[in-house]
């Protein structure tokens, strides 16, 4: 015992010092500020929801990933549980009913995030099944590096039911034009493909006996004629409604100055734009459109193919329609963006031409929304990109 007693007295050993009241005021406020931290960190959960129609499963992610908690809900006991659940980040995949629920949450004080369900599949681990999607969910919010999908206000889904159901009427009596010129042919009588020439020809064949029809097949044909009357005239209904929007509507009045921009393509382009704010620029708008290359570089190699077909493809192909009416008449005309189409269309060819075309109208139309301001025609020649 002396002799351990004296190499510490040789090692210079001495008994720890007691620590001052400075140094402890400072341990104790680092711990707070620790403890403050870890709190914050355990509130600020995310929610990760699978949508369906009356199932939702529910996974709730802590910042550090782990579970907190798994459970699946109705749609009535969803809405409790988020309505007494504390301001959380809720997850959900850009799909069906996913904006009403991104508004809903936002009215709760939750923040919504809607995510591409392309770009969550690869956060899918296991096999699939609704708990795996939601977490699936949770964990690519969780990452923070997918872009979100901007939440839709009321005013852009009444635009877009609007053009949906209209598509529809279109599909509709152009696929019954079409099966009545197939069962015509039948009996020996051709009718031109338009639908204005059908509407012309099937009064001509009704009063006509002496065309071969059976007493039958006339009966059938007069009730799809008035069928696709009723058609077209619900048709001429919403032509004359996207006039007067067209007409009403400032945003809409702005886009129809632009080259290529009629009152449906100005509706289309306002419903699925909204504000313009989730795009930094008019290039943004036009690559989450699918007007761009697509890319499919390695090794330092750029390699540069047809364009992405990204995102809406009843909008994209409006616009590029609109792109081909300005090429085409590009010739009659003497103004920069005639020119440059042009100037295009010499060097690249005539689709090229169009789709450029249609990638500029996509620009000019965010400048047009987003910053609100009226279509300048630009003075000087556009040097040819």
């Amino acid at each position: 015992m002396a002799n351990s007693l004296y190499l510490f007295s040789e090692m210079g050993w001495s008994p720890p010092h007691s620590k001052s009241a400075s140094q402890c005021a400072r341990i104790d406020v680092a711990d707070t500020i620790q403890r403050v931290k870890e709190e914050t960190m355990n509130k600020n959960t995310v929610i990760g929801i699978d949508l369906a129609k009356t199932s939702f499963a529910v996974i709730e992610l802590g910042r550090g990933g782990d579970v907190k908690r798994r459970k699946t809900f109705r749609r009535d006991g969803l809405k409790r549980f988020l309505a007494k659940h504390e301001p959380a980040t809720v997850a959900l995949e850009a799909c069906g009913s996913a904006h009403y629920w991104g508004r809903w949450l936002e009215e709760h004080g939750h923040k919504p995030v809607l995510l591409p369900p392309q770009h969550v599949k690869g956060y899918l681990r296991g096999q699939k099944n609704d708990y795996n999607d939601a977490q699936a969910i949770a964990e690519a919010c969780l990452h923070g590096a997918i872009r979100p999908v901007t939440v839709k206000s009321i005013e852009q889904q009444d635009d877009q039911a609007f053009h949906a159901i209209r598509r529809s009427l279109k599909v509709e009596s152009t696929r019954l034009v079409n099966q009545m010129r197939g069962l015509l042919a039948e009996y020996g009588l051709t009718v031109p493909k338009s639908v204005s020439a059908f509407c012309r020809r099937v009064p001509e064949l009704l009063e006509d006996a002496d065309n071969g029809l059976s007493t039958r097949f006339r009966m059938l044909l007069n009730r799809q004629w008035r069928r696709l009357q009723a058609l077209l005239e619900e048709q001429t209904w919403y032509d004359e409604q996207l006039r007067q929007q067209a007409k009403e509507d400032d945003t809409c009045r702005r886009l129809t100055s632009i080259p290529g921009v009629g009152p449906v393509v100005a509706s289309a382009l306002k419903g699925w734009m909204g504000s313009g704010n989730q795009f930094r620029r008019g290039r943004d708008a036009s690559a989450a459109l699918g007007l761009v290359p697509k890319q499919y570089s390695t090794g330092g190699k750029q390699s540069l193919y047809g364009i992405t077909k990204r995102g809406d493809a009843y909008l994209r192909s409006l616009v590029v329609h609109g792109a081909r009416a300005v090429v085409r008449t590009a010739r009659k005309k003497q103004d920069a963006l005639s020119q440059w189409a042009l100037a295009v269309e010499a060097r690249r060819g005539h689709n090229r031409a169009v789709v450029a075309v249609a990638n500029k109208i996509i620009r000019m139309a965010w400048v047009v929304v987003a910053r609100q301001e009226n279509y300048r025609p630009a003075e000087k020649q556009i040097a040819a990109a």
